[in-house]
């Protein structure tokens, strides 16, 4: 990776660590054994396995299996106890899931430490260029948009004070630095995938030991959402690129946004967003969390269908990176079960959090389907009259070149 690109990711982390806050839902080692299952739908070319561009193009004009979407899962259990041995833990799935008897969590290995230094940033080449800041639905950007961050001034500490003040509660699964004795899957033992029509409804068993036994049972509703499927997603007139989804049961709210490159270096990102705010995110929320971001009008409600991105956003920024996401509830288990008015030193044996969401990824003013429907075709390289005329640029070379400007390749 150049030292450009590297300048500009610490930039956008920069803000995006602003823009993130607080975290919650984080648990410390202690005796109740925690298990976090985080099941995301994604669709586009979030469902493609990593391959560089020229992969990325050929999965996406192949398909995978016809279904055009993915299911991935994380499983993460934590718990304050110690085995005796190596730590060993397993998942047993209800057959529906189409995963095989059992997942295996596995505890990851503690890395050795490295003599190099603590902070290899502090060497990193100083940032250029901007980055435009633009938000909201509509055919154009609205009046004080774009604001705009110099990513000198920011690798400085200077940062606009709206920017400052924003907060996002992201979630805290269980992990190695909050548990005495941690494992997750998928891992190197198991890298099998879920396929797109495995479900999570029935009978859950984790057992191991550093762990009580966990029992639990999804209910249909408690499942992987439905994929997110754009049905629009192409310029108008005005340059504007209205944006149509249909809806997906058991959405709670939605974001879109886009990434881009822009000229002389700047970096220009858009969400749906009513409200200035840097709205760059993709991992899960809690419900409360859920409902405290539409309220603000930050996330669009789980009725929204539809939104424009402004024509000012898609000239900055040709080549730009589309997502849309959809957060889904939650499911709690517990054992014993919680009571109604649970004391603060209440302490089950095990406690069980299911979260979901379903994401798209693509290019903006690409419609999916049209890319998957592109065919290449053979080129005749000879010459004389009977040499076939060069055929226009096809959908398939036009995609690969898009990401190819778009991530500099």
């Amino acid at each position: 990776m150049n030292s450009k690109r590297v300048a500009l990711l610490g930039a956008t982390a920069a803000v995006a660590a602003l823009a993130i806050g607080t975290a919650h839902g984080q648990q410390k080692a202690g005796s109740t054994a925690t298990y976090w299952m985080s099941a995301d739908t994604m669709s586009g070319m979030g469902a493609m396995a990593a391959g560089g561009t020229g992969g990325m193009v050929s999965a996406m004009l192949g398909g995978r299996g016809g279904s055009g979407y993915a299911h991935n899962l994380t499983l993460q259990l934590g718990t304050g106890q110690r085995p005796t041995g190596e730590p060993s833990a397993e998942h047993i799935p209800p057959a529906g899931l189409q995963a095989g008897p059992s997942l295996p969590l596995v505890t990851p290995k503690t890395a050795p430490r490295t003599s190099g230094p603590t902070e290899p940033w502090r060497n990193m080449e100083k940032p250029k260029g901007r980055m435009l800041i633009y938000w909201g639905c509509g055919e154009h950007a609205r009046t004080g948009q774009p604001v705009v961050l110099d990513f000198a001034a920011m690798s400085a500490g200077k940062m606009p004070p709206a920017f400052a003040t924003t907060s996002f509660k992201f979630m805290t699964p269980p992990s190695p630095a909050t548990a005495a004795t941690y494992g997750d899957w998928p891992n190197d033992r198991s890298k099998s995938r879920i396929p797109a029509k495995g479900s999570l409804v029935g009978a859950h068993v984790i057992k191991g030991n550093y762990t009580p036994d966990i029992n639990f049972t999804l209910a249909p509703g408690q499942d992987f959402l439905a994929p997110v499927n754009l049905v629009a997603n192409k310029a108008g007139p005005s340059g504007a690129v209205p944006l149509a989804w249909s809806g997906v049961p058991g959405a709670q709210a939605w974001l879109a946004g886009t990434m881009g490159s822009g000229r002389n270096g700047d970096f220009i990102i858009w969400s749906s967003s009513e409200v200035q705010a840097m709205a760059m995110m993709s991992d899960y929320l809690a419900p409360e969390e859920i409902r405290r971001l539409v309220a603000g009008k930050v996330l669009m409600p789980a009725t929204a269908t539809s939104c424009t991105v402004p024509a000012e956003v898609a000239k900055a920024a040709p080549q730009s990176m589309l997502s849309l996401a959809a957060f889904g509830n939650e499911a709690n288990f517990s054992h014993p079960v919680r009571p109604a008015r649970a004391p603060a030193s209440w302490r089950p044996d095990w406690t069980v959090k299911l979260r979901t969401k379903s994401s798209y990824t693509g290019l903006l003013g690409m419609n999916m389907a049209d890319m998957m429907g592109g065919r290449d075709s053979g080129s005749n390289d000879g010459d004389g009259a009977d040499a076939t005329p060069a055929k226009p640029e096809t959908t398939k070379s036009k995609l690969k070149k898009g990401l190819g400007k778009l991530f500099g390749q």
